[in-house]
């Protein structure tokens, strides 16, 4: 096979306009005019519209390339396009080869005859995406995202693109991934498909190769070579009489791949080879995971069972739902997602959703999910809209499911397809029947019920399909039970409800549940001006897409804490009510591990700044809902279940041995003196989780002044380290009265990292630590600390944005609390 890349330097015009501007492939239209100023960042202030506007407008990109003798002369030349957004006509050397309407599909034709020795030029004109849903939305309304462009749902491009509740309108276009030209003589290999047989100590690995000869003559051979994690090899060949080959490998002793917390992640390399002649003329490699993994449904007591099993053993998963990374497809990259998967990772997660408004992401998420033990729930691309099932619409889908189940089904991370997001659920409860008819309806129960579950068994019957999200029993039959399926609960949030009726709540899975936050003041800076940096400015209102989003973050502000005294401390405030929040809720489902299975939290990420349901923000900082998840969703978590005065704590074990530690608890007044204390022995199986103390504190608590002056404090230790903690007010935090803790902050440097040594005169609740101007990662972040306690957090010097002397990091260092953003 012959590679001829045509990533890289290409040229860029409206093709209403003369001018050409510089552009890079992979990226796209807006990046191009960002970096040739021709358009202003679309994100500052109200600049969104103005983006818009120039989604109406068709481009063309153009570039030349040399074909040498050797490519013309192979038996097929493919060009091979592996994103193009989205309305695309291709022409080589002024013939048109190409008319694509799928950002979501690899397009391949063949080009051979088109092509001259020497210099060649290819173009791509671009036509505008947002004049064409409109314009056919026109002709035929489909319902979608109130917060969106009308029309999306008739056209396959990411739905996110053309604006959500949580971000802009601005559908940006281009040459979005790879495109190449291929040259092969003889033949080409065509897929690699494989399943796994485990039984007690071993593996059978049977690969499945489908090639395609060029020529009809050829005896094509293919060899398969297996590297195990330690080096080992394994090789077979075989000669291709047909299109399909089978190969099976024997691994003894197999490395199993277990999710993040479970276990290591051992990576196999599967190297498939074509030869003709003994000449490699292709070749495919995949690294893969050795692992059963299953979606378990079970009639149980308590209706039935939805649960990941990993090589036997049930996983409660922990994460959150993952969207677009920007708006700007140009400025996504590897290092940028790497980094997201990265904070996932150090937060302990051990499962991501792929929410179905996006795209599909490219290999090296995958790649990355596999390394980090992190299980992925692939949404297919449909979300919150009606779709026109009719029949080029159904081919269309047909190829892109194919191309997507293909290249992901091999991934040890790869747990379940979902069949879209909220589809199911609109049809039965949004009134959609009433609105857009009984044909829709039925459209709706062809397509995910019945052709696309089919179609995805028939690419990779190894992994669960599942329905639509939430889906209870399917057939639009009360999609969003407790007792069965998976659940998206929105009543906290959009029902206002406060955040303690999460413990009323005994989902089998939790797919999504969340509340809104602002980013910190270094990203709001990004995209305001001074005066802009009030939370009902029409600029701060403006980088709010949940209608009434500020107001709510208002309310629940209000539920449980002081008004914050400055902009600041309002940003800072409305992550912690975010953090409590995801806190209660997953705290109590893990509780309750084995009736619910699954805490998936909407959302991990921002597709731009502004505020959201987002834990990471559009720069990847962290806000407070990331740095609580590194503790409720720690593999062994202690947890306090309040009611009035009494207690209860609890243990969750989620790994795979038996735990074995030290439980202490005291009750503190607001200087942190001791009231009472108490400590247990705590032994807990494996996957399990059970009550440990039940405190009954109603002496000790017997007046509002000591309700509003005393908490506790609990700790799970094992060979003397701390593994879990926390702690429990008995009253809402703004009726507690703090002290000024007086906090003092030492910094001592080591070779590759900073430490920070904290102390208080008083409880010192929801400590912030943060550097003036430049980010980092801190070991921890947002905690309550004691005054009895000296809190050590490490900062490594790799985790900093700007490289720091201990003096610089020492004066950038900033210390607060929850008591600095009321005095």
């Amino acid at each position: 096979m012959q590679l001829l890349t045509l990533n890289g330097n290409w040229r860029l015009k409206r093709t209403d306009e003369h001018e050409w501007i510089d552009a890079v492939v992979p990226g796209s239209v807006f990046n191009d005019l960002l970096l040739a100023g021709k358009m202003e960042e679309p994100y500052y202030r109200d600049n969104e519209m103005d983006a818009l506007a120039l989604t109406k407008f068709d481009y063309e990109y153009q570039r030349s390339f040399e074909a040498d003798p050797k490519l013309l002369e192979r038996d097929t030349v493919l060009l091979r396009c592996e994103g193009l957004d989205t309305l695309c006509e291709v022409l080589i050397n002024g013939v048109l080869v190409l008319n694509t309407d799928n950002m979501h599909r690899t397009y391949e034709t063949n080009v051979k005859n088109l092509l001259r020795n020497g210099l060649n030029e290819i173009r791509v004109v671009i036509r505008s995406a947002t004049r064409f849903v409109i314009e056919k939305d026109k002709e035929f309304h489909l319902s979608s995202c109130a917060d969106a462009v009308p029309g999306i749902s008739h056209l396959r491009k990411a739905h996110s693109m053309f604006g959500w509740d949580w971000g802009p309108k601005i559908p940006d276009a281009g040459i979005w991934r790879d495109i190449s030209i291929l040259g092969y003589d003889q033949g080409r290999i065509d897929d690699v498909n494989l399943t796994q047989h485990h039984e007690a100590g071993a593996v059978r690995l049977d690969v499945r190769i489908e090639t395609e000869r060029l020529l009809p003559d050829t005896e094509l051979t293919v060899r398969a070579v297996l590297e195990a994690p330690d080096g080992t090899l394994l090789e077979h060949e075989a000669i291709s009489g047909t299109a399909s080959i089978s190969l099976s490998f024997e691994i003894t002793n197999p490395q199993l791949w277990w999710p993040r917390n479970y276990g290591e992640q051992p990576l196999y390399t599967l190297r498939v080879i074509l030869l003709s002649d003994k000449v490699e003329i292709d070749g495919r490699t995949l690294r893969i995971g050795l692992r059963t993994l299953v979606v378990r449904q079970e009639k149980d007591e308590w209706g039935e069972s939805f649960e990941f099993v990993v090589n036997g053993r049930n996983v409660f998963a922990m994460g959150a739902n993952y969207i677009p990374e920007d708006n700007v497809f140009g400025r996504l990259s590897p290092e940028r997602t790497e980094r997201l998967l990265q904070s996932c990772a150090e937060a302990n997660f051990n499962c991501i959703r792929v929410w179905g408004g996006g795209y599909y992401p490219n290999n090296q998420f995958y790649d990355a999910c596999d390394r980090l033990g992190l299980i992925v729930w692939q949404d297919h691309l449909y979300a919150c809209g009606a779709y026109d099932f009719n029949d080029a619409f159904r081919e269309n889908i047909r190829q892109e499911t194919i191309d997507n189940v293909k290249r992901i089904r091999h991934h040890a991370s790869l747990g379940i397809w979902s069949g879209n997001n909220e589809l199911e659920y609109a049809w039965a409860n949004w009134g959609w029947t009433e609105r857009y008819g009984e044909k829709l309806r039925d459209a709706y129960l062809l397509q995910f019920e019945q052709f696309l579950p089919e179609l995805n068994t028939e690419i990779d019957p190894n992994t669960f399909y599942w329905r639509s999200s939430p889906s209870s029993y399917g057939g639009i039959d009360d999609p969003n039970l407790e007792n069965v399926g998976d659940m998206h609960y929105w009543d906290v949030w959009h029902g206002r409800k406060p955040v303690n009726e999460f413990r009323t709540l005994f989902p089998r899975f939790m797919s999504e549940f969340g509340l809104q936050s602002f980013p910190s003041l270094k990203t709001v800076e990004s995209f305001t001006l001074p005066e802009d940096r009030n939370i009902f400015s029409y600029v701060m209102e403006a980088h709010q897409k949940n209608g009434t989003g500020n107001e709510k973050i208002l309310y629940y502000i209000s539920e449980y804490f002081k008004y914050p005294k400055d902009f600041e401390s309002l940003l800072y405030v409305s992550q912690l009510i975010q953090a409590e929040g995801m806190r209660v809720g997953v705290e109590h489902w893990r509780r309750n591990r084995g009736r619910c299975m699954g805490a998936i939290y909407w959302q991990l990420n921002d597709i731009w700044p502004g505020a959201s349901w987002s834990s990471l923000d559009y720069f990847g900082r962290w806000k407070a809902t990331q740095h609580a998840a590194k503790r409720f969703f720690a593999p062994v978590l202690v947890s306090a279940c309040e009611e009035g005065t009494d207690v209860s704590l609890h243990v969750t074990n989620d790994t795979l041995e038996r735990f074995e530690g030290l439980l202490s608890w005291r009750l503190l007044d607001r200087r942190s003196e001791v009231i009472r204390t108490g400590e247990t022995p705590v032994i807990t199986d494996a996957l399990s989780c059970r009550e440990v103390v039940a405190l009954e504190l109603g002496t000790e608590l017997d007046t509002p002044d000591k309700l509003r002056q005393r908490y506790l404090e609990f700790t799970l230790t094992t060979d003397g380290r701390e593994v879990s903690g926390g702690t429990a007010l008995f009253v809402k935090s703004k009726h507690f009265n703090y002290l000024d803790p007086r906090i003092t902050a030492e910094v001592t440097e080591e070779e590759d990292q900073y430490v920070i040594s904290l102390s208080a005169d008083a409880l010192a609740k929801f400590v912030l630590l943060d550097l003036r101007d430049a980010d980092a990662s801190w070991s921890d972040n947002i905690f309550d600390l004691s005054a009895s306690i000296t809190k050590r957090v490490v900062v490594p010097k790799s985790s900093l944005s700007t490289s720091l002397s201990l003096s610089q990091f020492q004066k950038q260092l900033c210390v607060s609390s929850l008591f600095d953003t009321y005095v």
